[in-house]
């Protein structure tokens, strides 16, 4: 008897797991699939959130999360961005992926349409076909100077039935980010045809040409349909902890406790006193964590430029490297052989949609040794000394 929707049955597992899968018995593999780095959560951090467990914040909160932490996101974004937003319009989530669940189960079902301009992490799209929407995808252009977003081709994407329209920007795994005047543009687009904008700001600190990536909170009216997603994940070195944040339209409130209520009755209670010391003191943390990944990056680009058959991507946001190896079509069965031959676990393109699927990830978010000792044994796969 088969109980599960074929839509469920016929996803497939990410590429991404498969090779992780695979390292989990190679000890002294270096893991730079994964999008963490290699950085606890720093105790300023942990300490408030232990304080708040000793204290005996083990119970129920609110659904979107406490008081104190939604106050610390507000002020937190009006730093950034100069913008005041309402407490209404904030919601505490367990996780970025959360959010992102919660805006796909309030708008999409069965037969809906989503686009996703890709490459993209390939939970999202995931996320959009478990509720029942088919979802077109509208690659980014790649050249010698790096991505860029034809908008075209996205408003010709954006047809009849079309729900929702999804970015990630800096994007996982491209590191593009979007410019001013290309979100003005999908944002006029998006309120002509009432389609819901989702804008994934996850990497919204980790920018290398400036101090923080454009935001959409910096051009939509409250009862835009706008939805921004955040995590505390990677700017705080809190992959761990399961914990972001969404941003939605006024009026919105009930359809988000209502989600949150039904799905997880919102986070812990303890772990979320954490996250706000991680807005209110984590600023020196967050400036050291990037400049730590321009390093890494800076590492990974001249040694990959130094090897024979290799082509890296330019990018400015996020952590991330995507590079191409001549010869190389099928990037499962390269990651594959290079997890086993070098001990190196890389992410095939194959697993982020369309415009990635020549090209391979590596997560540069990680200490300057374990990158050249990661590059020395890349080097000499592809050199044929295994």
């Amino acid at each position: 008897m088969n109980l599960v929707r074929d839509q469920i049955v016929e996803m497939e597992d990410s590429p991404i797991l498969e090779v992780w899968r695979m390292g989990f018995s190679i000890p002294d593999v270096i893991g730079l699939w994964a999008g963490e780095s290699d950085l606890p959560t720093p105790p300023f951090i942990c300490d408030e959130a232990i304080r708040a467990l000793k204290a005996g914040h083990t119970f129920y909160t609110h659904n979107r999360g406490i008081p104190e932490l939604r106050a610390a996101i507000g002020r937190y974004l009006k730093r950034l961005y100069g913008k005041d937003i309402a407490d209404d319009r904030v919601a505490v989530t367990t996780a970025g992926m959360n959010a992102v669940q919660i805006v796909c189960q309030a708008v999409l079902g069965a037969g809906s349409k989503a686009v996703a301009i890709t490459p993209s992490w390939p939970n999202v799209m995931g996320a959009m076909t478990i509720c029942g929407a088919d979802v077109a995808e509208v690659p980014l252009a790649r050249s010698n100077s790096g991505w860029s977003l034809d908008l075209d081709a996205v408003t010709d994407a954006c047809g009849p039935g079309t729900k929702m329209l999804y970015l990630a920007s800096p994007a996982n795994p491209t590191g593009w980010a979007i410019g001013r005047d290309e979100a003005e543009a999908l944002l006029a687009l998006t309120r002509e045809r009432g389609i819901a904008l989702v804008s994934d700001e996850v990497y919204h600190r980790i920018v290398y040409d400036r101090s923080i990536a454009f935001s959409f909170l910096q051009l939509a009216q409250p009862d835009d349909a706008v939805f921004v997603v955040n995590s505390f994940s990677k700017s705080w070195a809190m992959t761990g902890w399961r914990m972001g944040w969404l941003i939605y339209p006024e009026g919105f409130l009930p359809t988000v406790e209502k989600l949150i209520q039904f799905n997880t009755s919102g986070g812990q209670a303890f772990l979320q006193h954490g996250a706000v010391a991680a807005l209110d003191q984590g600023e020196s943390f967050v400036a050291e964590f990037v400049a730590r990944c321009r390093t890494g990056r800076d590492i990974v680009s001249k040694r990959l430029a130094a090897m024979p058959r290799v082509r890296e991507v330019a990018s400015n946001g996020s952590f991330y490297s995507m590079f191409e190896v001549d010869g190389v079509s099928d990037t499962l069965a390269f990651c594959k052989d290079a997890v086993a031959s070098a001990r190196v676990g890389l992410a095939p393109g194959s697993a982020f949609g369309k415009g990635a699927e020549t090209l391979i990830r590596l997560c540069y978010a990680k200490s300057p040794d374990q990158l050249e000792a990661a590059m020395d044994r890349l080097d000499a796969y592809l050199s044929g000394a295994r």
